[in-house]
């Protein structure tokens, strides 16, 4: 976060004279309260100055950098999550990709009956098979997508910062989001709910520089 010279000198105030009111950083500045208040506000809202009624402002000790990983730890992956595109066990190959095209996604996630997570299929997977010569109308996308228990999930409860190490980690570019569920007969199993992919992340950090 880039401040200006004047919300440096009075960020430095601040941290030299704090509390201090805004009555008397503007007397310091030789400015009045009302040219201050745009500064102040722009303080306050980034977190590095806090502001306490009849007390005034007080320098919170936190870097920029600090509050950023703050608030990555701090949103969860269901504030940025996004529909998730998801296909049918039964679905042949040819119906993935025509899928995966018309959606613009780059990763599908198959369901079986009661919309219990099976696997998941990516591009690539879907082009090796189709460059292998095979009858794509007939094979059912189950046999090259990836199973239970290698394919990486997130929550909804989990923070962002824990899920974009997953995708790092994984060298994935989505996930799906999911919630334990258990279907009237009994059944149990992991319900999709949502798709967090690089861009849902990448639109997160556009969204914070932008605040």
């Amino acid at each position: 976060m880039q401040f200006t010279k004047r919300q440096e000198a009075i960020l430095e105030i601040i941290k030299k004279q704090g509390p201090i009111t805004g009555e008397q950083i503007a007397e310091k500045l030789s400015l009045t309260r009302a040219t201050l208040r745009p500064d102040m506000a722009i303080l306050t809202m980034s977190g590095v100055v806090g502001a306490r009624p009849r007390v005034g402002y007080f320098y919170s000790g936190k870097t920029p950098n600090r509050i950023m990983a703050e608030k990555l730890h701090q949103v969860k992956v269901g504030a940025i999550k996004s529909v998730p595109v998801v296909v049918n066990e039964k679905c042949s190959v040819y119906d993935a990709v025509v899928t995966m095209f018309t959606e613009d996604v780059g990763t599908l996630f198959v369901v079986k009956e009661g919309g219990f997570l099976e696997g998941v299929v990516s591009r690539k997977d879907l082009l090796k098979i189709t460059l292998g010569g095979h009858d794509i109308y007939k094979l059912p996308v189950g046999v090259v997508m990836t199973r239970m228990p290698n394919i990486i999930y997130t929550d909804q409860e989990e923070s962002v910062w824990a899920a974009a190490k997953k995708l790092l980690a994984h060298e994935i570019d989505a996930m799906p989001v999911v919630r334990r569920k258990e279907n009237p007969d009994g059944r149990k199993g992991l319900e999709v709910v949502g798709r967090l992919s690089k861009t849902n992340i990448t639109r997160f950090f556009v969204e914070l520089g932008e605040e």
